[in-house]
Order: structure tokens, then C-alpha cells, then sequence
């Protein structure tokens, strides 16, 4: 039998599937912004407020949207905004019809797989309180990414 996630669409993904998906890299809490002319994404090394570093985690997740309500909400995102996310995540990968990658805890059953393959944003980030968010664009950073 297939694991859900090769079974399933992500709309019909119950609650609990679609929270196991994420992978704790924490780059969906990074500040971004795309290019108007091209569409091209580009990601800083400036994390949302609400972002632990330590865990990669929000440190309010049940009430991110009123804390933070420019969070995205993943699960609402239409065809067109998936590519807003990085191409190693989780959602865009199965969006897009691709495999799990080996460091996903779900694959190799190590939560903390993600850090030890070095893709998570665990302490690679600043916080947006300390950061110069009228210059973003001076922490482009698509080596994170």
C-alpha cells in the first residue's frame, strides 16, 4: 500500500496528513519577494517574527493568522501561488507530482533529518525585530535556499 502522500491529493488530505507534510525547514517564514517583470522568487535570510531559529517552528502557530495576518495560509493556495514556495518544499514538490526528498522526516523517520541535511533554517536566520525591513533587498540570500 502507498503512503498517503503518493495516494492522495493534497486537497484531500485530512489535517493531520497535511501538518505531517512540512518538514520543519522553516524557509516558508522567510521574507521573499518576486520580481515584477520576470516572476522570479527571491528569499532573505529575515524570518517572520513569529519564528523560532532554535526549532524551526512558529512559536504561535494556532494563532499565526492573527498575529501575523500576511502568513500564508499554504493549504489555500491556488496553482498559480505554490511556486511562491522553495523548490525543495514539501507542498510544491507533491504539487508539482514529485517525490518526498530522502531527509524528510516522513522518509527516513528522523524529525530531525532536515537539520542534519542542512536544509533547514535552524539558526541561519535573523528575525524580522532586528532587521532593516526598509532594505530587504540587502538580505538576499538565495544560498539558503
Amino acid at each position: 500500500m502507498k503512503p498517503f502522500w503518493e495516494s492522495k491529493q493534497l486537497a484531500d488530505m485530512s489535517d493531520e496528513e497535511w501538518e505531517s507534510l512540512c518538514d520543519g525547514c522553516g524557509k516558508c517564514c522567510l521574507f521573499k519577494f518576486q520580481d515584477e517583470d520576470t516572476d522570479e522568487m527571491f528569499f532573505t535570510h529575515v524570518a517572520c517574527k513569529l519564528f523560532d531559529a532554535s526549532t524551526c517552528r512558529c512559536s504561535s502557530y494556532d494563532t499565526r493568522f492573527k498575529s501575523v495576518p500576511e502568513c500564508a495560509d499554504i493549504r489555500k493556495f491556488t496553482a498559480k501561488e505554490f511556486h511562491w514556495l522553495p523548490e525543495r518544499c514539501t507542498y510544491r514538490l507533491l504539487f508539482e507530482g514529485k517525490k518526498l526528498k530522502p531527509w524528510h522526516p516522513l522518509i527516513s523517520g528522523d524529525p530531525n533529518s532536515v537539520h542534519s541535511a542542512e536544509i533547514s533554517m535552524q539558526n541561519r536566520v535573523i528575525n524580522e525585530v532586528d532587521a532593516d525591513l526598509d532594505n530587504l533587498e540587502d538580505y538576499i540570500d538565495d544560498a539558503l535556499i
